[in-house]
C-alpha cells in the first residue's frame, strides 16, 4: 500500500471525528457548543451563547451569522446539526367547564 494510500485511508476514518453532533443552540452551554459544532472554539460558543443571552433565542440557522466570528460557510458545514427551536411556553391550563345539568327525573305516583 501506498503512502497515498495509507493518507486517503486515515482521512476517510477521521472524517466521522469532525462530524457535527445535533445541538440545540437555544439551550446548549458554550462547552457543549463547541465540542458539537465543527469548526467552533470555545470562544466562538461562547459568543454565540452571549449573542443569544443579549437577543433571546434563535429562530433560524441563518441567523448565527449575526454572531462574530460566525460565518455562512460555517453555519452551513453545521446546518444539518443545528437545532435551534425556541423554548415554547407552558400550555394555559384549561379550565374546568361545568358540568351539565341533569333533568329531573320525572315524580314516582307510588307516592
Amino acid at each position: 500500500m501506498s503512502v497515498r494510500h495509507l493518507f486517503l485511508t486515515a482521512a476517510l476514518l477521521a472524517a466521522p471525528a469532525f462530524a457535527s453532533t445535533p445541538v440545540n443552540v437555544n439551550t446548549a452551554d458554550a462547552t457543549t457548543l463547541a465540542q458539537s459544532l465543527d469548526g467552533v472554539g470555545l470562544a466562538k460558543a461562547q459568543a454565540i451563547v452571549a449573542w443569544r443571552e443579549a437577543n433571546g433565542p434563535f429562530t433560524s440557522a441563518d441567523q448565527l451569522t449575526e454572531v462574530k466570528g460566525i460565518g455562512a460557510s460555517l453555519v452551513d458545514r453545521n446546518r444539518d446539526a443545528i437545532l435551534f427551536d425556541a423554548p415554547r411556553a407552558a400550555p394555559k391550563p384549561r379550565a374546568a367547564k361545568p358540568a351539565k345539568a341533569r333533568k329531573a327525573a320525572p315524580p314516582d305516583d307510588e307516592g
